[in-house]
């Protein structure tokens, strides 16, 4: 018997992915198993594994438990689901920016003493990645929340959330390095550690949250350099850690000596809640930003480090060019003294739990797990439907919804489930959306996607 030719495992995947675009493979199709992928290539089975890998990687296909391998809906454009508007007049419930009732005027409000001549001269200066002493005052009161109260001295900008994610991440792991992420995690670090040649270690997670002894086996298999973790109002999940299992991952931190990068960007919203810096400050970096409290299109960056961690990450924000811009340093600073962002903070919880409202009217009766403060849900498809096959069936009911493998890390299987954001749509067009969705769960996908 001939044994299977040596081949370019790569020209392989490229075959695929042209198959894909030109749609002879169409969203939702099934991939043979890899032994009768192999035989029908003639190639290797270890060769027939690479080729899965490689387009999983380059985001065409998706992998899910006892399923199979499938092609994606979204196809290569999929990984900036979660930072580029929708296109056309979809019906947008992937990006996720909220916004409250009367937000322009009142920041107009605040930004008036800005626009005189003089004060806009000198907020159009450049600024350094600590900013200003009376910045970091006010960043410290924006941040502060269930008895934590950062130390301003602590505080750098960057021009944006992920901008300051990225410069933490460069910091404290090294080209090659292991950082260990939640098993469900936010999409631009998987970005960010593919640009940074940094491998994610998924690590295990229970209705708690990360399990903190899934660190320590992680960290014993080969040693991690970091982790990182979003203890409040998980993306995509939004569940929030209870406190005693806060402090047993900061004990489990403590006794590995590893360092942690808290992503708090949606913690705004659950502001009783003590951050995991408050119980770990001396290995913890957290992340925030002001994209979710205040809009998109004027945003600040922040992280809180430890005195030992500040300067490798001041450097980073430098050498990336992520440093901030003073005119936003400026008018976080008037926002923060005159009150608008504790009106806006407080605007925007009310308008989730009204949001919220709606979606546990129209999603009645499925398995949706949420919180009473979130913009979004997560969402356990019924059988028989596939996360990928509802997304191109949503989609072509004009709705856009993320599929789990957005979220989903490595080449583990992406569960039947998919991310529903419920910011952008003004309530009665979500309301139908919603409505739309449900009554697509409730059918039959085979007639979905029949020919």
């Amino acid at each position: 018997m001939n044994e299977p030719r040596a081949t370019d495992y790569r020209s392989v995947a490229d075959a695929v992915a042209e198959e894909i675009r030109s749609g002879v493979l169409r969203p939702g199709d099934r991939l043979p198993p890899q032994r009768a992928f192999a035989r029908q290539h003639g190639i290797a089975g270890s060769t027939a594994t690479r080729v899965y890998r490689e387009l999983a990687r380059r985001g065409l296909t998706v992998g899910e438990v006892g399923r199979g391998t499938f092609v994606r809906a979204a196809g290569e454009g999929s990984a900036t689901a979660l930072t580029e508007p929708a296109a056309g007049g979809r019906i947008d419930l992937e990006l996720n920016y909220p916004a409250a009732a009367g937000q322009s005027a009142l920041l107009a409000e605040g930004l008036g003493g800005l626009l005189q001549p003089d004060a806009l001269g000198h907020a159009l200066r450049p600024a350094g990645a600590a900013g200003l002493p009376a910045v970091q005052e006010s960043a410290a009161g924006i941040l502060a929340r269930g008895g934590w109260h950062p130390d301003p001295a602590r505080i750098l900008f960057a021009g944006n959330g992920r901008q300051a994610l990225a410069a933490v991440v460069t910091a404290l792991v090294p080209p090659g390095g292991r950082l260990g992420v939640e098993e469900l995690t936010y999409p631009v670090v998987k970005a960010v550690a593919a640009r940074l040649g940094i491998t994610l270690v998924p690590l295990a997670m229970d209705a708690d949250g990360l399990v903190p002894q899934a660190v320590a086996e992680a960290h014993a298999a080969a040693p991690l350099h970091a982790v990182y973790v979003q203890p409040r109002l998980h993306n995509p999940l939004s569940l929030s850690m209870p406190e005693q299992r806060v402090v047993a991952l900061a004990e489990v931190l403590a006794r590995l000596g590893l360092p942690a990068v808290e992503d708090a960007v949606w913690a705004f919203l659950r502001d009783e809640l003590p951050p995991l810096a408050a119980r770990a400050p001396e290995r913890t970096v957290l992340v925030d930003s002001l994209s979710k409290r205040i809009a998109p299109g004027l945003t600040l960056g922040f992280a809180v480090a430890p005195p030992d961690l500040t300067g490798a990450i001041a450097a980073a924000l430098r050498s990336g060019g992520w440093a901030p811009m003073r005119f936003a340093l400026e008018a976080a600073h008037r926002w923060q003294q005159d009150g608008t962002v504790r009106k806006l903070v407080a605007a925007k919880r009310r308008e989730a739990a009204l949001r919220q409202e709606i979606a546990a009217r129209h999603l009645a009766g499925f398995a949706v797990r949420s919180d009473a403060v979130s913009y979004h849900c997560w969402w356990q498809l019924p059988r028989p439907w596939r996360a990928d096959t509802f997304v191109a069936a949503a989609a072509r009911h004009g709705i856009g919804v993320v599929p789990a493998a957005a979220f989903t890390v490595g080449g583990g299987h992406a569960p039947a489930a998919v991310r529903v954001g419920l910011a952008t749509p003004p309530p009665d067009v979500l309301a139908r959306a919603l409505a739309a969705l449900a009554a697509l769960a409730r059918s039959a996908p085979e007639d979905l996607v029949a020919d």
